[in-house]
């Protein structure tokens, strides 16, 4: 069930790309359950506007009705992803799953998590006080270096 729903999925992001993502596929052709997507940054007034990141997906075997895992493989600063191991905290991707949720749309909820960051539930600590003390033009110089120095370029991400 899980493998011709992805298959389905595929189909549909190839036929009509999600606008919030550069690329999205399994990573080999012989394992349909682990996906990488390369998410977009959000458009201004977004700070992380022009960014491109890669997101490593993996699918559980009761997909869809257990969520994806997503983890950033590049780094990003934002108060719900942990800096050093990607880690995504989102209730879409927890408690508020529901198989209507694809694996593109999902993607388009890490992207709208973005602009809409959650600091009284971070997983990295020093982005969520920035924004708590009102510390915007350093919270938004710190994404500005982390997408110059980390970031990828268009041709990485394809």
């Amino acid at each position: 069930m899980a493998a011709r729903r992805l298959i389905r999925e595929l189909a549909a992001f190839s036929a009509d790309p999600n606008p919030a993502l550069a690329l999205l596929e399994p990573t080999s052709s012989s394992n349909l359950f682990q996906w990488r997507a390369v998410l977009r940054g959000p458009a201004a007034p977004s700070p992380y506007e022009g960014g491109l990141w890669e997101i490593i997906i993996s699918i559980p075997e009761s997909y869809p009705l257990s969520p994806p895992t997503m983890k950033f493989k590049t780094k990003i600063v934002h108060p719900n992803i942990h800096l050093e191991t990607g880690e995504v905290c989102l209730d879409v991707l927890k408690s508020q799953w529901s198989p209507a949720w694809t694996i593109s749309s999902a993607c388009t909820a890490v992207q709208a998590m973005l602009s809409d960051p959650e600091p009284d539930s971070p997983l990295n600590v020093d982005a969520a006080n920035l924004l708590r003390c009102g510390e915007f033009s350093g919270y938004n110089a710190l994404i500005h270096y982390y997408i110059i120095t980390y970031g990828l370029s268009e041709k990485e991400a394809c």
